[in-house]
């Protein structure tokens, strides 16, 4: 290559690189604690970004709690739906994400506006609230525009935020783009009764054991998954261990011939 010639120059990091843009202001954002539910920004159903109020690690009342955490307080945190401009590389990558749905708009796809339902910019990372009927297409264009290129999945993993919140079940995915240094997380909201969300392990076939999880512990069924099976629990296990429903220490455990009662069953040292 001659000295006259120059590489082609990838899309702009921003100033933070991998994690975020540094410094980025962003009204809506930056600097804005919402406390309690936050509602979505979406056409036809409501949703949550956040959890309630906790009071205690364990939830237990009165006595019986021994960690030293019933007096925990914390309130729900809410970041606020984010408005433009994010800052950095953010506004970039939502725009090149748009343009390149609008592109196979006639495939029968939906626009961007239709994909994600909101965009949040909080601690120096993006957010987007993904309908999952749009999911697998979203992804697939994350990873195959030259302009984006979130080429991995470095994980799938589940919330439960607790009754009182509206589609208090969450799916979140990590993407990765090696090639310009980015991370992005795309969450799903569920309805408890309607915990289902589209598979990506043909999309990224690194999702495959992270959706098993996910199912194992929070009941998340990812349709078309190959093989959705338990990873961590017995097959014959009843039950979804880390939804906020599932009775805590409420399975006798043995040990050395004893069994080990539930927190809120045990002695109280005061």
């Amino acid at each position: 290559m001659s000295g006259d010639e120059q590489k082609p120059k990838p899309p702009g990091t921003g100033a933070g690189g991998a994690s975020g843009p540094t410094g980025a202001s962003n009204a809506s954002s930056a600097g804005a604690a919402a406390f309690g539910p936050q509602e979505i920004a979406r056409r036809d159903v409501s949703g949550s970004t956040a959890g309630r109020a906790r009071e205690g690690m364990f939830g237990i009342q009165g006595s019986g709690d021994t960690s030293g955490f019933g007096g925990l307080r914390l309130p729900g945190y809410a970041p606020a739906p984010a408005e433009r401009p994010y800052g950095g590389w953010f506004d970039e990558v939502a725009d090149e994400a748009a343009e390149a749905l609008a592109d196979d708009n006639g495939a029968g796809g939906a626009p961007f506006d239709l994909c994600v339902q909101q965009i949040t910019v909080d601690r120096g990372e993006m957010t987007w609230y993904v309908d999952r009927e749009h999911l697998v297409r979203l992804a697939r264009t994350l990873r195959d525009d030259p302009a984006l290129r979130f080429e991995f999945c470095s994980g799938v993993s589940g919330v439960d935020y607790g009754e009182g919140v509206p589609q208090q079940l969450h799916v979140v995915i990590h993407l990765l783009s090696m090639t310009y240094r980015r991370r992005l997380r795309l969450e799903i909201a569920l309805d408890l009764d309607d915990a289902r969300c589209p598979s990506l392990v043909e999309v990224y076939p690194t999702a495959d054991w992270h959706e098993r999880e996910t199912w194992d512990m929070f009941g998340v069924v990812f349709e078309g998954h190959p093989s959705l099976t338990r990873i961590l629990m017995p097959d014959d296990w009843n039950g979804h261990p880390q939804l906020k429903s599932y009775p805590l220490g409420g399975i006798p455990v043995e040990y050395h011939d004893a069994e080990i009662p539930p927190p809120d069953q045990r002695r109280a040292y005061t």
